[in-house]
């Protein structure tokens, strides 16, 4: 009988309204995958590309619903990326790592708010700073002393789910796409020997609970 009450608590709680309201405030935490859709300039007369590895981490989100079918979201998260060359005279090469800051903010659009499932499209900004850089072996044998990574402005798009687990919680997923570029300056002292432009541009992958007050 107690396990028969359990899951009549557990549907009835499920078959609730995630409905959001004007004025609503959602805090997630998401695991997050960064797989970057990574290409650059050639490497100077060495050729071969510039490549990003991919990285998981957690990522921090507030979301303010304006209405039920409009909210805007912030999204906040870094990861420390290895930097290495994909071909050329230098394949398999190591250039370092370097760690990404990219807040992002999206408008978002809730079709359907109501019921268990909430479906939402985004479209918005990101802002990228690239920071505490460490420089490879690899670099300081060619007399390379620093890289000095431009930060990066560009569109994000974002796809995503939410499963209503009860009147505040939430389990929600979601998908983004980033652009994010900047200009790499190698150094020597403080001339610069080369520039190599570089798109990351990440697909990013999460997965987490929300809760909404």
């Amino acid at each position: 009988m107690r396990i028969k009450g359990l899951v009549i608590v557990i549907i009835a709680l499920l078959a609730m309204p995630a409905v959001a309201d004007a004025g609503d405030w959602i805090l997630r935490v998401r695991g997050i995958n960064i797989s970057p859709n990574d290409s650059s300039d050639p490497i100077g007369d060495f050729g071969g590309e510039v490549s990003v590895d991919s990285k998981t981490t957690i990522e921090v989100d507030v979301t303010y619903m304006f209405s039920p079918n409009w909210g805007v979201e912030v999204i906040a998260a870094t990861a420390r990326h290895d930097l290495g060359v994909s071909g050329g005279d230098l394949n398999g090469a190591n250039l370092g790592s370097v760690k990404v800051l990219p807040p992002t903010a999206t408008l978002q659009w809730h079709p359907f708010p109501e019921g268990l499932h909430d479906f939402y499209l985004g479209a918005g900004v990101n802002y990228t700073l690239f920071y505490s850089y460490d420089l490879s072996g690899d670099l300081e044998g060619l007399g390379v002393t620093d890289v000095d990574f431009s930060d990066s402005m560009g569109l994000a798009g974002q796809v995503g789910l939410s499963i209503n687990l009860g009147k505040s919680f939430h389990i929600n997923g979601d998908v983004k796409y980033i652009q994010i570029d900047t200009e790499a300056d190698l150094k020597a002292g403080s001339d610069t020997i080369l520039s190599v432009e570089t798109d990351v541009n990440p697909w990013v992958y999460g997965i987490g609970i929300g809760y909404k007050f």
